[in-house]
C-alpha cells in the first residue's frame, strides 16, 4: 500500500502549491494553539483550503475540545478533514459524527508511553483515522504538536497493529529517519512539519528528499515481498 504523506504547518497558498507539486496527499493547516509553530488565522486557513485541488485533503488542526466548538471551527474554514489535537472527552467525540457527518475526523494520540494503546477503543468508533504525535498535552503550557520530537516507535507499531483505523505517524520525521520509521511502525501515512523547513519556510529540496525516501522504502518493501525464495537444495534433481 502506498504511504500517504501529509505536510503540516502550511502557511500560504504558495506553500500549498509547492507541497502538492511535490506529491503531498494532504496538507495541515494549524489553527490557534497554546504553543507550537505554523498557527494561522481562520480567514487564511479558509483561503488556502479553498485553493487546494482534489483529491488532496486539507486538515484543519483545531485545539477546541467540545463537539460544538470543533464542529463550528471545521465548518467555518471549509477543510475536508478536522484533526483533533487534544485528548477530548470520548463523549464529545461521539457527538461529532452527528454534527459534521460529511467532514472526516482524525484523532491525535500523543504517545507518551504504552498507555496510548488504551485510547484506541475510546476514539475508534467516532473517527476515520488516528495520528500519533509527540506532544505533551498535560504540560503547564500544553504541547499539542509541532514539537520536532521522535517518540517510541515500538509503541507506535503496537498501536498500528491494534487499531481498526488507518494511522498516521508524526513526530520528528525527516528524510534521514522516515525509512526506519516506516519499517518499524508500518503506518498508513506520515506527517511532518519541521523536517521540511529552513528554518520556517517550506523547503522544496528537503521535501523532495523526504518524498524520495518514502518512495524508496515503499519500493524496497514491495520488492522484498515479491522476491522469489531460494530453491531448497534438497529438491534439486527431483522430478517435478
Amino acid at each position: 500500500m502506498r504511504t500517504r504523506v501529509k505536510v503540516c504547518c502550511i502557511s500560504s497558498i504558495a506553500e500549498a502549491e509547492l507541497a502538492v507539486s511535490l506529491g503531498a496527499d494532504a496538507l495541515g493547516l494549524v489553527g490557534a494553539m497554546p504553543s507550537g509553530p505554523g498557527q494561522l488565522a481562520d480567514d487564511l486557513i479558509t483561503k488556502i483550503a479553498a485553493h487546494v485541488p482534489p483529491p488532496v485533503a486539507t486538515f484543519l488542526l483545531t485545539s477546541e475540545t467540545s463537539a460544538e466548538a470543533i464542529a463550528a471551527h471545521a465548518l467555518k474554514v471549509g477543510a475536508s478533514t478536522v484533526q483533533i489535537v487534544s485528548h477530548i472527552d470520548p463523549a464529545e467525540a461521539a457527538r461529532l459524527p452527528r454534527l459534521i457527518p460529511h467532514i472526516r475526523r482524525v484523532q491525535v494520540i500523543h504517545v507518551t508511553g504504552e498507555d496510548a494503546l488504551g485510547l484506541i477503543t475510546c476514539y475508534a468508533p467516532h473517527n476515520h483515522a488516528f495520528l500519533l504525535d509527540s506532544g505533551r498535552p498535560s504540560a503547564p503550557t500544553p504541547e499539542l504538536g509541532g514539537t520536532g520530537r521522535v517518540h517510541d516507535w515500538r509503541v507506535s507499531a503496537a498501536f498500528v497493529a491494534a487499531s481498526p483505523l488507518p494511522v498516521f505517524l508524526a513526530g520528528g520525521l525527516h528524510a534521514g529517519n522516515v525509512g526506519d520509521a516506516l519499517a518499524e511502525a508500518r503506518p498508513y501515512g506520515v506527517d511532518l512539519c519541521s523536517g521540511v523547513r529552513s528554518p520556517v519556510d517550506l523547503d522544496a529540496a528537503k521535501l523532495g528528499r523526504f518524498m524520495a525516501a518514502v518512495s524508496w522504502r515503499r519500493c524496497s518493501t514491495e520488492a522484498a515481498s515479491i522476491r522469489p525464495k531460494p530453491a531448497d537444495p534438497r529438491q534439486r534433481g527431483r522430478p517435478g
